[in-house]
C-alpha cells in the first residue's frame, strides 16, 4: 500500500531515505532549504525552512512518518543553538499529524565508548557535542510524540562525501596519495553503510512495536581505517593505499588555530582506541542484516565513478 512520508533534509541520510521510500513505491516530500535532492518517482522536492512551524505543518499534513535528517554545522555551539528548537518543532508537527518521527542518531551520547557499544549501553555523556546528543535523546524520550532513533557509527556509501570514509579517503586511496587519518589508523572501528541506516529508519517507521526506542542500524564487524582505505584501493584495482595517522594530541594542537579541526579533535577518542558498535539486537528486531563490506564498497565505488569523482 502506498503511504505518504515527509523527509526533512537532502543531505546523505535524507537522500538515501528518499531512495528507500521510492524503491518501496511510496510517495513523499523531501523538504530542504535548497529544494535539491535525488530525482525519484513519487518524491516531491520542496524548498522550505524546517525551523518554521507553518512550513512543517503544511508539509506534514497527511503523512504517516517524518524522517528528520536535517542538521547544523559541525560545532557544539551550533548544535546547542539550533538543534533542540528544531527537534521540538519537528516533534510538534509529528504530534499534530499523528505521525511518528524518525531520527538518525550518532554514538556520541554513549557514556562508555571504551567498551563494545550495544543498545543497552548507558547514554549519559556530558559536555560538548556529546552532551548535546544526550540532551536531544532525553527530550525525545520525554516527548508525547511517537518517535524512534536509529543509531549509526561513522557511515560510508553513496552521497556520504564528508564522512571519514567518504571523499577524502576515496581520493587518497584511488589516487595513490597519502591518507592522513584521524587518530590511530590501525584501531578497530565500526563503519555503517548508509543505505543500511536508511533501510533501518524506514523499517522502524513502519513498525509501531519499535516506536519510542533507540535502535542500532545494522552494522558489520569493525575494521580499521587503514584496512578500509586499502579495501577501496584493492576493489578499484589501484596500488595499496598509503595511510598515516594524526593523533588526538596533534589534532588538538592544530585546533588552537583551526576551529574546524578543534571540533574534530573533540571526538578523537573514537579513533585513538577501539570504537566498536554491536547491532545484533536491533538486527533481530528489524529483521535486517548489514550489507557485507565488500558489497558496500563496490556500491560506493560505482556511485563515486558515475556521479561524484572530481
Amino acid at each position: 500500500m502506498t503511504t505518504k512520508y515527509l523527509v526533512i533534509g537532502a543531505g546523505p541520510v535524507g537522500s538515501n531515505v528518499a531512495k528507500q521510500l521510492a524503491q518501496q513505491g511510496h510517495r513523499g516530500t523531501l523538504l530542504s532549504r535548497s529544494g535539491q535532492g535525488p530525482q525519484l518517482p513519487g518524491i516531491d522536492l520542496q524548498i522550505g525552512d524546517a525551523s518554521s512551524a507553518q512550513t512543517l505543518s503544511a508539509a506534514a499534513a497527511g503523512v504517516s512518518a517524518i524522517f528528520h535528517c536535517a542538521h547544523a554545522a559541525y560545532s557544539a555551539k551550533a548544535w546547542q543553538q539550533l538543534l533542540p528548537t528544531m527537534e521540538q518543532a519537528v516533534l510538534s508537527a509529528g504530534r499534530s499529524a499523528n505521525a511518528v518521527v524518525v531520527f538518525p542518531e550518532s554514538l556520541y551520547s554513549y557514556s562508555t565508548p571504551e567498551h563494545v557499544i550495544t543498545e543497552d549501553s548507558p547514554r549519559a555523556a556530558q559536555g560538548g557535542k556529546r552532551g548535546v546528543r544526550t540532551e536531544l535523546l532525553a527530550a525525545r524520550q520525554a516527548s508525547e510524540t511517537n518517535n524512534v532513533s536509529v543509531v549509526a557509527s561513522d557511515f560510508y556509501g553513496p552521497d556520504a562525501r564528508t564522512a571519514h570514509a567518504g571523499e577524502r579517503m576515496l581520493v587518497a586511496a584511488l589516487s595513490g596519495k597519502r591518507l592522513w587519518a584521524v587518530g590511530n589508523p590501525d584501531m578497530p572501528h565500526s563503519f555503517t553503510y548508509i543505505e543500511d541506516l536508511a533501510r533501518a529508519m524506514v523499517t522502524a517507521a513502519q513498525r509501531e512495536d519499535l516506536w519510542n526506542s533507540v535502535l542500532h542500524a545494522p552494522t558489520v564487524g569493525p575494521t580499521t581505517q587503514r584496512q578500509f582505505a586499502q579495501a577501496y584501493a584493492a576493489r578499484a584495482g589501484a596500488p595499496a593505499a598509503k595511510v598515516s595517522g594524526l593523533s588526538g594530541g596533534v589534532l588538538r594542537a592544530i585546533g588552537l588555530v583551526s576551529p574546524a579541526m578543534r571540533e574534530v579533535a573533540e571526538m578523537s577518542y573514537q579513533f585513538d582506541r577501539p570504537f566498536v558498535m554491536n547491532s545484533a539486537k536491533s538486527e533481530e528486531l528489524l529483521g535486517l542484516a548489514p550489507t557485507p563490506l565488500s558489497e558496500g564498497i563496490d556500491h560506493t565505488l560505482s556511485w563515486w565513478n558515475a556521479t561524484a569523482r572530481p
